[in-house]
């Protein structure tokens, strides 16, 4: 597209300084045109009865469409191209009966004699047709010619004189020093100079004094934060959900994007495509994924009672919604349930345009605190640089072992070879560990329900469970459903396997919690915090047989998902149906902790005690890999599995070997150099834990149906559509896939007739209050923006990569944005008469 993202660095060109123009057609363009000088007429005083709702009203034709307005009426016509005399509407409009004049008395409406004559001179003229002028593509007007050619110093001057003296008003005389200081900063920056900034100016007196200004508060960092603070609000930016919870969530680190993404001069059409499709550009990036936050800025519903389904729609519904009314200045929500009643966008085309943003993987109910799938990790510049630090750090380790790697081969080797005969050695993941019961014997942990006996186990003694009693750890891994973990431990049943096996629930039938269980030999892994509705469950397909050993061990990485959970057994990953994927609430309840201890052998109710033996639990604060957990679940010890070929062991068996290796036995050096390697691999999993993260796109692996929904309701699905653009407007580019990114290389080519003019318009409505067009979210219901305000700032924005300097310094340039405010005599009071003040005062912001 070209023109640059900051509005007032390369839109400032049609903002900041044309301070009284809004938009300007040549004072000697004579031809009435209907978009200009007709349409507003008809829309404004006709439409109510002779625009889409005509039928309902008993209107015989519409004024919105051509063939009806033109066409015959019982051997009459209300519009004859080239004879006001024989038009109808003509003679109803100049109507002295009261019972004939158009528009009727008890519609409140009446029309100018100008407008009259503006009627006529058209109709006169051949009645020619317009397509709505926002749906055409801008043209650049020349600029017009002035009587006081001295006083412009540019083509924008052009076009704001030639309304003065169209108008027979004169430009103010040029405002002090100090006020166009004062007046640049707060337009750039929000905020007025600083007594330090106005003296400074004041006493630079050569020549660009004010070009260096201006490129000073271009390069400031509350440059971005001015600029941002209304498309904020476009994009219904807010850290919680809404509705009656309000729960919390963090969606600040994508405000930041667009702060920065205007500070660093962010062409716009990257700007919009990376909001709207980012995710799908080639070689996605961590901060195009984090600008996808666009369209996850709506509404969440955490009720309970609500129907999942239907918020679902409701959210796609908003992103139609919202995607149309900020980049393309349309109220498509008007088509949900019907027809647009007054724009060419039909129903169906609006749930086109549904199915574009139909294919995200996220569900109606949203997380009740916290950010709800998918989601981003998004750390802040500060992370990232500790990260790169860290990451530096762990490169270099890991290049010193690779320096010493045929020395460290040879002593590995000669170890190998001696481990047959030594004493029997195993090696266990030690990284992240949260807690740890070998259960060898007292176990020093306390009996609830009976008493717990100990016997020969899996490794060394195991604790022997009556099906009554358990083992209460007391308050470790408190995670909660953001938190990644571990569970792992030998099991044993004496019967058919049944009961907890590692559990931190409520001690109840709907216990609130995570663990392990067994229930008639399959393997149940649980996240709840209200059960069934509002919880994780998946069981094995797998069966266990009882009175034999099995190493059980889930992992689960704190997305709120069952596709985030994995159940192991005996090492390997087992396959297993997912019975429940509605978690959305943690465990902490309004912020007080979750209480409940770790059980061994119970939670969950009296009635899901364990019979048999556990051994060797273990719980880690981390997600362990399928290597780790393969070594936990390995009984030989390492001495007879270095005893069998290299090429007989398994990837667990050879991790098991190295690792026990580096951490015992290595040179000490070495070993020094693998505990820093281990210690900053562990500094940065918990720096990556504490990245904030951020609402994102994402799509779906197969794209999801969409139907027109009658009435626009949820569950009444009426024909199947696909993903299109509406016929109004252009068709997609040539190549361009019909999906979200197709969709978002349509909305920034340079065909698209209305992503620049509502652009611009925005930008103008944050300097002036109200925009060129006062609906910036409804441009069609408008009246048409003169020549200078379609064209020329669309037109003029220059080619992609142009200097935002080299363009500002020409925009910010006076003699028009230099104008002394004054109070003067406006008859008319509108901000289009030349004459009112160039910006009120916001409340959001210093004055």
């Amino acid at each position: 597209m070209g023109w640059s993202v900051h509005g007032v660095r390369n839109a400032k060109v049609l903002v900041s300084v044309l301070f009284v123009a809004t938009g300007l057609a040549a004072a000697a363009d004579r031809e009435v045109q209907f978009n200009r000088d007709v349409r507003p007429i008809l829309s404004d005083r006709c439409y109510g009865c002779h625009g889409p709702d005509a039928k309902a009203k008993g209107a015989p034709m519409r004024l919105d469409i051509e063939a009806s307005a033109k066409g015959d009426l019982g051997g009459r016509r209300a519009i004859v191209e080239g004879d006001p005399g024989a038009s109808r509407l003509v003679a109803r409009i100049t109507s002295t009966d009261p019972a004939q004049r158009m528009p009727p008395e008890w519609s409140g409406l009446k029309l100018s004699e100008r407008e009259i004559e503006t009627l006529r001179d058209w109709i006169a003229q051949g009645a020619k047709w317009e397509r709505h002028w926002s749906f055409t593509p801008p043209k650049r007007p020349e600029p017009p010619s002035v009587k006081q050619a001295a006083w412009p110093r540019n083509d924008i001057d052009r076009f704001v004189l030639a309304r003065l003296e169209r108008e027979g008003l004169r430009p103010s005389p040029e405002a002090s020093r100090e006020t166009l200081l004062r007046r640049v900063t707060l337009d750039l920056t929000g905020l007025p100079p600083a007594p330090a900034e106005i003296d400074a100016f004041l006493a630079d007196r050569t020549p660009g004094a004010y070009e260096r200004a201006v490129d000073r508060l271009l390069g400031s960092p509350r440059y971005g934060e001015r600029m941002a603070a209304r498309w904020l609000d476009a994009a219904r930016y807010a850290d919680s959900n809404g509705y009656q919870y309000d729960g919390e969530r963090s969606m600040w680190r994508w405000r930041d994007w667009v702060i920065d993404a205007f500070n660093r001069n962010q062409p716009f059409d990257r700007f919009a495509l990376e909001q709207l499709a980012g995710d799908m550009l080639p070689g996605a990036a961590r901060e195009t994924r984090i600008a996808t936050g666009f369209n996850r800025n709506h509404r969440g519903n955490s009720e309970d009672g609500i129907v999942a389904e239907e918020y679902a729609v409701e959210y796609v519904v908003d992103r139609v919604e919202t995607t149309s009314a900020t980049f393309l200045g349309l109220t498509l929500g008007c088509a949900r349930c019907h027809n647009h009643k007054y724009d060419p966008f039909s129903q169906r085309e609006f749930y086109q345009l549904f199915a574009y943003f139909n294919n995200v993987p996220e569900r109606g109910r949203a997380m009740k605190y916290g950010n709800s799938p998918p989601v981003v990790a998004a750390p802040t510049r500060e992370q990232q640089d500790k990260l790169a630090r860290i990451e530096s750090g762990i490169a270099a380790l890991r290049r010193k072992l690779d320096d010493r790697s045929g020395e460290i081969e040879a002593a590995r080797d000669a170890w190998k070879r001696a481990l047959p005969g030594a004493e029997r050695l195993y090696w266990v993941p030690s990284r992240g560990l949260a807690a740890c019961f070998p259960l060898d014997g007292a176990s020093g942990l306390k009996e609830a329900g009976g008493k717990v006996g100990f016997r020969p186990g899996r490794i060394g003694q195991a604790a022997s469970l009556d099906g009554a009693a358990c083992l209460d750890a007391g308050d470790v891994a408190a995670f909660d459903i953001e938190d990644p973990f571990t569970l792992a431990a030998w099991v044993y049943a004496d019967s058919a396997p049944h009961g907890s096996i590692v559990t931190r629930m409520v001690d109840g039938p709907k216990g609130k919690g995570f663990g392990l269980e067994l229930d008639q030999g399959k393997v149940y892994a649980h996240v709840t915090s209200e059960w069934k509705t509002d919880a994780l469950r998946l069981v094995s397909e797998e069966t266990l047989a009882p009175k034999r050993w099995y190493h059980l061990a889930m992992t689960y990485n704190g997305s709120s998902l069952a596709e985030g959970v994995t159940v192991y057994l005996d090492g390997k990953p087992v396959r297993c149906r997912i019975e429940l994927d509605t978690l959305y609430r943690p465990f902490r309840n309004a912020g007080r902790p979750f209480k409940e201890p770790l059980r061994i052998g119970g939670g969950a109710g009296p009635e899901r005690r364990f019979r048999g033996m556990i051994d060797d639990v273990r719980v880690y604060g981390r997600v362990l890999g399928a290597d780790e957990l393969g070594a936990l679940a390995l009984v030989q010890p390492l001495g007879d599995i270095a005893a069998r070929p290299a090429a007989e062991r398994s990837a667990s068996e050879k991790l098991a070997l190295e690792r026990y290796f580096l951490e015992q036995v290595a040179p000490a050096d070495v070993r020094e150099a693998w505990r820093k390697l281990e210690a900053l691999e562990e500094e940065k999993r918990l720096l990556e834990r504490s990245f904030p993260t951020v609402m994102a796109m994402a799509e779906n692996p197969t794209p999801r149906e969409t139907h027109l929904l009658v009435r626009g309701a949820y569950d009444k699905p009426g024909e199947k559509v696909e993903p299109g653009v509406p016929a109004a407007l252009p068709p997609l580019p040539a190549g361009a896939p019909n999906n979200r990114l197709g969709f978002a290389r349509w909305l920034v080519d340079p065909g698209n007739p209305l992503t620049a003019r509502v652009a611009v318009n925005r930008f103008w409505q944050m300097h002036f209050g109200t925009g060129l067009v006062k609906t910036s979210e409804d441009f069609a219901n408008g009246p048409r923006i003169r020549s200078c305000s379609t064209g020329w700032p669309r037109s003029s924005s220059g080619p992609r990569g142009t200097s935002r300097r080299s363009r500002s310094s020409s925009s910010l340039a006076r003699p028009t944005g230099s104008r002394r405010a004054r109070q003067g005599n406006c008859s008319s009071g509108t901000p289009r008469t030349g004459c009112s003040r160039a910006d009120r005062a916001s409340a959001c912001r210093p004055r």
